[in-house]
């Protein structure tokens, strides 16, 4: 067996078998609970890089911080061991519990470390996506044949080599790897400017030294207002407090809420949307007449409830003074998994004039000297940051043959995913980690359990048409409940998702100890620890 690089006594997967069962794409937090869900099967793990973690190891920034409390971010059968310390954990502190996680359910066996996937082949023919029952049957997807065919190139070599799977789950994730770049007319793009244009994926490949010397005195763009924006441009403003420094300047298109804490008026955050009470109130996907009616009657009650929110967050922070705060109620941004965990001390360092916001609403683009906003406006810069995400669906389009990688997005331009993780049109495939919650690590554990219920032949899916329906039915739900609907995000339905997981898997559905507790009390990962 092969030794991860550093990791002493971890010994991981040599060789490859030509045939094999399962294989599992990307080595992330989807992929590994995928691997202890999968072990029966003795999966192969491809991972590209030399260490597990996925993005919390290669596309955070040095001060990036997890934006979930530690308890609430952990699976169901493996602690945090420090899991009473309120802060929120650094991105180090994540690949740690990772790892430790990898360690607990020996892991590493499975995982080909530096195993890139370059090329998938289907091997079922033509006609055999696109039957009335998903892979053919609608249950027990392993029958002893191969059906895809993954293409791998190890190290630095050019030649692919070839491996045949019965089930391939995609693990690749929404973020990193592939950055989503602004698209500008001709002599209006980053050709004209005369400084440095950096995408936030670039910049996270950089040392701590590296970073600091890039930005200190310098004149910074960072282009977006989002999670990783935020974090960029509080590490330039750390940057340049010493003397000589300059400010860095947010260009802010679209406003979002923000959030300091996950306390709201002294009340923990969850009892407003992760309790069983909080969430009848809120739109579900396929739901029926009367609770459609029931939500309608309730519409008072979730914009007071947003209102609250919205008061202390523009009672704590100078939202007002800098012009930021958003013009749609916080429960869009909150249904959408836009919501925002401010870095601690991010507003002094405004007050201290070391981060400026600019409104580009209009748009903007590049001048040999810095930016221009569509009014007009000038920005001065000698670096600009491009923190505008990434397009985590072309990755999947990059590897996936004819006519599947024309599927990977639908008309709502979310993966069309039935219970967030099989595509109804693509046989004996899955993928995890493509849906988003308050805990992404918690949706994907439920939903590699549930996936190897599948497997196993628990329960039997609807028919491809039934289930192209549901995930419609999901995408009406979020377009309802917000503007922000093209990232599929079931923060305001999560326990109704869960419930209906666990109700295919044959497991209680309700899971806490009495009634009270059942409606008053948010749920987390530790209800849907296996008995």
């Amino acid at each position: 067996m092969a030794m991860v690089q550093g990791q002493g006594a971890r010994a991981t997967r040599e060789a490859v078998p030509p045939v094999s069962l399962v294989a599992i794409i990307g080595g992330g937090i989807s992929g590994l609970a995928v691997a202890k869900q999968m072990a029966a099967y003795d999966p192969v793990v491809f991972e590209a890089t030399p260490s597990v973690g996925g993005v919390w190891k290669h596309c955070v920034y040095r001060t990036t911080r997890l934006q979930t409390p530690r308890p609430d971010y952990e699976f169901s059968d493996y602690s945090w061991k420090n899991r009473d310390d309120p802060s929120f954990p650094t991105h180090t502190e994540i690949v740690d519990y990772l790892e430790g996680y990898a360690d607990e359910f020996d892991l590493w066996r499975y995982i080909s470390f530096g195993s890139k996937v370059v090329d998938i082949k289907f091997l079922g023919g033509a006609e055999a996506g696109f039957t009335e029952l998903w892979s053919g049957t609608g249950k027990d997807p392993l029958r002893g044949k191969p059906m895809w065919e993954v293409g791998i190139i190890t190290g630095d070599s050019n030649t692919v080599q070839y491996y045949k799977f019965e089930f391939v789950v995609m693990c690749t994730g929404k973020y990193g790897d592939v950055p989503r770049m602004p698209v500008f007319p001709p002599g209006k793009g980053p050709e004209v400017f005369k400084g440095t244009v950096m995408h936030s994926l670039d910049y996270c490949k950089l040392s701590e030294e590296e970073t600091v010397e890039l930005m200190r005195g310098k004149k910074v763009v960072v282009v977006g207002y989002k999670k990783s924006a935020i974090d960029l441009a509080n590490e330039c403003a750390q940057a340049n407090q010493v003397k000589g420094g300059q400010p860095c300047t947010m260009l802010v298109r679209t406003l979002h809420w923000v959030v300091p804490s996950y306390s709201i008026w002294g009340l923990p955050f969850s009892m407003f949307y992760s309790t069983r009470l909080s969430q009848l109130f809120y739109e579900r996907p396929n739901q029926g007449f009367f609770r459609s009616l029931l939500c309608r009657l309730m519409s008072p009650l979730r914009a007071g409830v947003s209102k609250f929110i919205e008061s202390y967050l523009s009672w704590k922070l100078p939202l007002g003074k800098y012009g930021l705060t958003p013009d749609h109620p916080f429960v869009e941004d909150y249904a959408s998994c836009q919501m925002a965990i401010l870095p601690e001390g991010f507003f002094d360092m405004a007050d201290r004039g070391l981060v400026r916001f600019q409104r580009a609403s209009a748009g903007w683009c590049f001048s040999e000297n810095g930016v221009v906003l569509d009014d007009g406006t000038k920005v001065e810069a000698d670096l600009v940051f491009l923190a505008t995400g990434f397009e985590g669906k072309d990755k999947l389009r990059e590897v996936l043959p004819k006519p599947f990688r024309d599927l990977v997005v639908g008309k709502s331009s979310m993966m069309p995913l039935y219970r967030g993780t099989i595509h109804p049109l693509i046989p004996n495939m899955a993928f995890v980690g493509f849906v988003e919650s308050v805990s992404n690590l918690h949706t994907s554990e439920l939903r590699c359990r549930w996936l190897s219920g599948l497997l196993e032949g628990r329960f039997e899916l609807p028919n491809v048409k039934a289930m192209m329906g549901h995930v419609a039915g999901e995408a009406d739900a979020m377009r309802r409940t917000t503007r922000f609907y093209r990232r599929h995000c079931i923060s305001t339905y999560s326990i109704h998702d869960s419930d209906g997981m666990c109700a295919d898997l044959g497991s209680a559905t309700l899971r806490k100890a009495n009634w009270i507790a059942e409606l008053f009390a948010p749920y987390n990962n530790k209800d849907y620890k296996e008995q």
